[in-house]
């Protein structure tokens, strides 16, 4: 049984837990400062009610990108609960509705971004949605990391051409590696799941739970 949250509320918990001092993504409080991070209020991670409405966003997203790609945005789809999952059980969850994000992009006709791969296995493997390629960070109450932990269940939604383009830039290796600092500075330890994408999937990565070599996706991109 989830207890109701105010959307403003849950909102403001998740700005809030972005502007605290030693929240290590720099990337995201630079969206935030834009005005260009979005939380989105949703019902239930385990519950496909708000998945409709989600994958809406992820295509006015996709589609507000084309139309002004300069700068870094964030989307973020807060969830009022479960608020008790461990990192195993926020995992399935969290690719319980992205594999229903996708099949309603299939659904609808909305092609893949040719730039990543389909393939949950291949190491430029990446999401997409309305024809954009998007990588996903996985932020809960429960994560054993410091950075990871939020005080609901959220699902962040990143362009992978913002990043992209930083690195045609200059700008991303910089951006990266006060990240790494931050994050290892908060947890005592540096994040054993990182990699650059075209390393190994990044899909390893999701959920923040730390995985070994036999992990296998549970996700399939109807595309594929």
């Amino acid at each position: 049984m989830i207890e109701a949250v105010d959307p403003l509320q849950l909102e403001q918990g998740i700005l809030n837990r972005v502007t605290e001092n030693h929240f290590p993504c720099v990337g995201a409080k630079s969206a935030m400062a834009r005005g260009t991070l979005k939380v989105v209020p949703c019902v239930s991670l385990t519950s496909n009610w708000d998945d409709l409405r989600i994958h809406g966003e992820l295509l006015e997203w996709a589609a507000e990108y084309r139309r002004s790609p300069e700068g870094l945005r964030s989307l973020a789809i807060a969830f009022e609960g479960p608020q008790d999952l461990d990192e195993a059980a926020f995992e399935k969850a969290m690719w319980e509705r992205i594999q229903s994000f996708a099949d309603k992009d299939h659904w609808l006709g909305q092609p893949f971004d040719h730039r990543v791969s389909p393939d949950a296995d291949d190491p430029h493997f990446s999401l997409s949605f309305g024809g954009e390629a998007f990588f996903v960070v996985g932020l809960h109450p429960n994560a054993s990391r410091p950075a990871r932990r939020f005080p609901a269940p959220t699902l962040v939604f990143n362009l992978h051409d913002q990043f992209e383009r930083l690195r045609e830039e200059g700008r991303y290796e910089r951006m990266r590696q006060r990240i790494l600092e931050r994050d290892g500075e908060l947890a005592g330890s540096s994040n054993p799941m990182l990699a650059r994408h075209g390393e190994v999937s990044e899909a390893r990565q999701y959920s923040g739970r730390q995985v070994g070599a036999d992990w296998q996706c549970p996700f399939k991109d109807p595309r594929a």
